[in-house]
């Protein structure tokens, strides 16, 4: 596994990095097991100091996070600090909310032997984050903020292709006043993981990632017995019915579809629309796709961004052509993209019948699966048939039916008039091969904790 910083706009290979070496990972394992017992000690209220501090710093050097974003992935400037924002905002989630949501919760209890039954949620100890490349800091504050504040610390094993955010976001936390130790970024190999994995000084696994990976580490986290959770990939349903504000939704579809150019696993990448309203909403669709502009991502005008490499874009085409052979029909939207960097153009496929492979299938760019559907009954049918189950959308004038059908959608999220969306005060994650867990909130920060029983029952009292 090699780590390299790759512009994905130039094609330029910068700087490279070794691969940990075993001895380093056992380095890391102590400094972690070392500043856990140090960190779990200190109360959540000073714990939190450090998350407040983080989020201080990133805000003051939103511009750098900003640009080694853009540089090592690719995203759009104006996105890269949008994405340092919410890294920020998730942070102060928890250091206004952590102490509230882990204090001692006291239980009923019927039987009048016991005088007091109280649960509390004590820290576990070493976390490993495995982490993608599509969001490098978003995905990272999103697993740190709750288990800091929660008294765990975190070994982190992020994506090959973005070794320079992970180191600049190690040197956050220092600089913000966490112990050594209390959050590692490791530069692991596969084999590696799973001595991690194995390793009795740590107590969890949260990945971010494909299927495939998800299924191998999932499985050796369960031979470990250790607890996983797992946010994988996602094909959301945009469905819009026909009392849509169709102008509106269109506008939402194009962004849902093409933010972080179509490379997130929550983007609406099945657009699901009522056979009365199709045309129109397709026309002002294919409008506003055909409007975006691909090119440098730094430059503020641009407003699709390469993808995170060139084996990626290979990877879509193939599975672009796979369809097509298939029987969808294929349609290529707007200007020519640039033939230097990573870059993918729009396009559409319909006719995807239930035979063709693409019909259950995850594209990680921008490539919109299109389905014109009888009435809502079907739209709910069509939302429905697929592996996964992340999030999805519903767009419709009439709130009250726009929850009615929001209630009958299979998956972790659904939005009312909104592409799936990421928020800090929000929680995150989804069903069936979309993977198990919640991030964020309060489930987000009890993935990993021992919920302790403490009891006071009376000597004489019965069993």
């Amino acid at each position: 596994m090699a780590y390299a910083t790759t512009n994905p706009f130039t094609g330029e290979t910068l700087k490279t990095f070794p691969n940990a070496t075993d001895a380093e990972v056992q380095q890391a394992l102590q400094q972690g097991d070392a500043a856990f017992r140090q960190w779990k000690a200190k109360p959540v209220s000073q714990r939190v100091t450090v998350l407040q501090k983080a989020a201080d710093l990133l805000r003051a050097n939103r511009n750098e996070y900003a640009k080694m974003l853009t540089l090592e992935m690719g995203k759009l400037l104006t996105e890269a600090k949008g994405e340092v924002e919410l890294s920020a905002a998730i942070f102060e989630y928890y250091v206004h909310n952590a102490e509230a949501q882990l204090a001692p919760q006291k239980l009923p209890c019927k039987d009048p032997a016991v005088s007091d039954a109280v649960l509390v949620h004590d820290p576990l100890g070493i976390i490993l984050a495995i982490e993608p490349w599509n969001f490098p800091y978003y995905q990272i504050a999103r697993i740190i903020a709750p288990q800091l504040a929660a008294g765990n610390v975190v070994i982190l094993k992020h994506a090959s292709n973005v070794p320079q955010c992970a180191a600049l976001f190690e040197k956050l936390m220092l600089d913000a006043g966490l112990p050594q130790g209390g959050f590692t970024n490791l530069y692991a190999t596969r084999d590696q993981i799973e001595t991690i994995i194995n390793d009795p000084r740590v107590h969890g696994v949260a990945l971010t990632g494909s299927e495939g990976a998800g299924a191998i580490v999932a499985a050796q986290a369960g031979k470990a017995m250790k607890k996983a959770t797992l946010e994988l990939g996602g094909s959301d349903a945009f469905i819009v019915l026909d009392d849509a504000d169709i102008e509106k939704a269109a506008k939402w579809a194009v962004f849902g579809r093409h933010w972080n150019a179509g490379q997130v696993c929550c983007s609406s990448k099945r657009i699901i629309v009522v056979e009365s309203v199709y045309d129109a909403f397709m026309e002002k669709y294919r409008a506003g796709v055909a409007a975006l502009k691909a090119g440098d991502p730094m430059d503020p005008d641009t407003t699709l961004a390469p993808l995170s490499s060139q084996a990626a874009v290979d990877d879509l085409k193939k599975q672009i052509d796979q369809a097509v052979a298939r029987g969808a029909k294929l349609e290529v939207i707007g200007a020519e993209v640039p033939s230097k960097g990573s870059f993918a153009r729009p396009v559409l496929l319909t006719n995807v019948t239930l035979e063709n492979p693409a019909f259950k299938c995850e594209f990680f760019g921008p490539v919109s699966m299109v389905f014109r559907v009888r009435d809502e009954a079907e739209a709910i049918a069509v939302a429905n048939d697929s592996p996964f189950g992340l999030g999805g959308s519903v767009f419709t004038q009439d709130i009250e039916r726009g929850r009615r059908v929001a209630a009958q959608i299979s998956t972790g999220m659904v939005y009312i008039n909104h592409p799936t969306a990421v928020k800090a005060d929000l929680p995150f994650g989804g069903i069936r091969r979309s993977g198990f867990g919640r991030e964020l909130i309060d489930l987000g920060l009890k993935e990993f904790v021992n919920h302790k029983l403490i009891g006071v029952t009376d000597i004489d009292g019965n069993f």
